[in-house]
């Protein structure tokens, strides 16, 4: 199956066909946001609970801290799992498709040799 069209044009072809949906989907990119947004207040979390518990001698204050700090921890984690899942997501989907594509060319080369190929053992056709 020989084109003239070119590489990449026939890939972001099949790409179209494939519906892959798009990395930079709305859906996507507000779960990407909000784990960003977990990270970075699960840290400030953190330290003001971190600073709290310090900063009295009252025991309830001092546990409303701890409280608050493990708070912080865990937005903090979720927030990474949020930002890890939806990131490598779009990437993994671009890179299978991406493989399906150079398997499938592959395919279409391997399959061009043995259209050329002398079933006699004297090729013709340079490999």
């Amino acid at each position: 199956m020989t084109t003239t069209e070119p590489r990449a044009d026939r890939f972001v072809r099949e790409l179209a066909v494939l519906k892959i949906p798009d990395p930079a989907a709305a859906r996507a990119t507000l779960w990407l946001r909000l784990g960003v947004l977990l990270m970075a207040g699960g840290l400030a979390l953190g330290v003001s609970g971190y600073l709290v518990s310090h900063n009295t001698v009252d025991p309830l204050v001092q546990g409303d801290g701890l409280a608050l700090g493990l708070g912080g921890i865990s937005a903090t984690v979720v927030g990474s799992a949020l930002f890890l899942r939806y990131s490598l997501t779009g990437f993994l989907r671009f890179w299978m498709a991406r493989q399906s594509y150079d398997i499938d060319l592959l395919a279409d080369r391997l399959l061009e040799r043995d259209i050329h190929h002398d079933p006699t053992g004297n090729d013709a056709a340079p490999r």
